[in-house]
């Protein structure tokens, strides 16, 4: 197959973002499919551009990228604009590029347009693939206003739902949303997905640890400092661990950070330590040493429904996590048991979750067991690749 795929963020291991469509489409290629990605430069990834369009190739993976690029750092009418600029670009390829298959990957849900073009002018097989569920996660953040706002907002999204072929949640929350409202869409649900071979390392030390941290207990956050991810309620935790030989460590950047470290002084635990972004494989070496890893999103519905790398992640390097959100992750840990689930907004259970791991080595080392057995049967990358692939050459016009 031809595989055409419009993804604003894609990104190698060599940066410091979600390497999924990286992950896939290496592995399409691998199978013999010829497939190009749309994308554009995003601030945590390793892609970059010397133009406004810059044709490049990883791993036989062929790429076309926008100087469209996006950050959470910037306002929220610029980051809207370049999302138009970039879908409006796509929408030249969705119509005159030779290919079998087109899928697009949100958000932002803009990218939906050239999949409703390839699909109206061009009846081609579509893919819509769901990251987030958007724009419900932007109404709930009030980042997109009630009223005309919201209701364009969703008028697009259903628009978008009803004209592909196949709608691909990346967690069985998000699907449950998209089938109680489209019942009579296909859904396929391929979450974000573990990687051993890259976090599945013997304990390496990182290369830049502070002296400060010495023998201490390493608890690890890894993921976007963004307004979504509430980290405050682990610094608030780590303010009721200020006797304890515990130390807090940030590896990644966002738009919280600089305010998520004015708590941390005024905590006066000297063991919150941000380590800013780092490559992938650094990133690997901090979980290798981490007793466990937090999963933490403001508390509202649609963000119970999240996919998050961060936890993947942690599963690929045998860490267990402490997780505060409400919906399929809990389920999964109250099953599989590999990791400690804890009420949003309650400082207290984050820090006692902290300190029973710290001591409990046996429970920590059975979490971690069931953690790394997650990551090579539910989540393993190959297989989840290989369903998804298959589903593709499955698809009517």
């Amino acid at each position: 197959m031809k595989i055409l795929l419009f993804y604003q963020y894609f990104g190698t291991p060599k940066g410091s973002w979600s390497t999924r469509a990286y992950e896939l489409t290496r592995r399409w290629v691998e199978k013999g499919h010829e497939v190009t990605v749309v994308t554009a430069p995003y601030d945590k990834s390793d892609i970059s551009t010397n133009g406004f369009i810059t044709r490049q190739e990883i791993e036989g993976v062929k790429l076309i990228v926008v100087d469209s690029g996006d950050s959470n750092r910037l306002s929220t009418a610029v980051r809207a604009f370049r999302a138009i600029r970039f879908a409006l670009v796509s929408c030249y390829y969705a119509l005159f590029r030779s290919y079998d298959v087109l899928i697009s990957s949100s958000g932002p849900i803009t990218i939906g347009l050239p999949m409703i073009m390839a699909k109206a002018l061009r009846r081609k097989p579509t893919v819509f693939e769901v990251r987030d569920l958007w724009p419900a996660g932007g109404i709930e953040l009030g980042l997109i206003k009630k009223g005309w706002q919201s209701k364009l907002a969703l008028w697009f999204e259903a628009l978008c739902y009803r004209k592909t072929n196949l709608i691909v949640p990346c967690s069985p929350g998000m699907e449950a949303s998209i089938n109680k409202r489209f019942p009579h869409k296909k859904t396929l649900v391929i979450p974000n997905a573990s990687d051993p071979e890259i976090f599945g390392i013997d304990q390496i030390r990182p290369e830049q640890v502070p002296s400060a941290i010495g023998d201490n207990t390493i608890f690890l956050y890894a993921g976007s400092l963004g307004l979504m991810d509430d980290c405050r309620q682990i610094v608030a935790a780590m303010e009721l661990l200020k006797d304890e030989e515990i130390s807090l460590v940030f590896v990644g950047d966002g738009a919280e950070r600089k305010e998520l470290e004015r708590q941390a002084a005024s905590t006066g635990n000297p063991n919150i330590h941000f380590m800013g972004l780092i490559p992938k494989t650094e990133v690997a070496r901090w979980f290798s040493i981490a007793t466990a890893s937090f999963v933490t999103f403001k508390d509202f519905e649609v963000l119970h429904t999240s996919s998050p790398n961060k936890m993947f992640d942690s599963f690929a390097a045998g860490v267990p996590i402490i997780q505060s959100t409400r919906g399929w992750i809990k389920e999964l840990v109250d099953k599989k048991k590999c990791g400690i689930n804890v009420s949003p907004d309650e400082p207290r259970e984050f820090s006692e979750a902290m300190k029973l791991l710290a001591v409990d080595k046996v429970l920590q080392r059975e979490f971690a067991s069931n953690a790394a057995q997650l990551a090579k049967a539910d989540f393993n990358r190959s297989i989840l690749a290989e369903k998804y692939l298959g589903s593709l050459g499955q698809l009517d016009t």
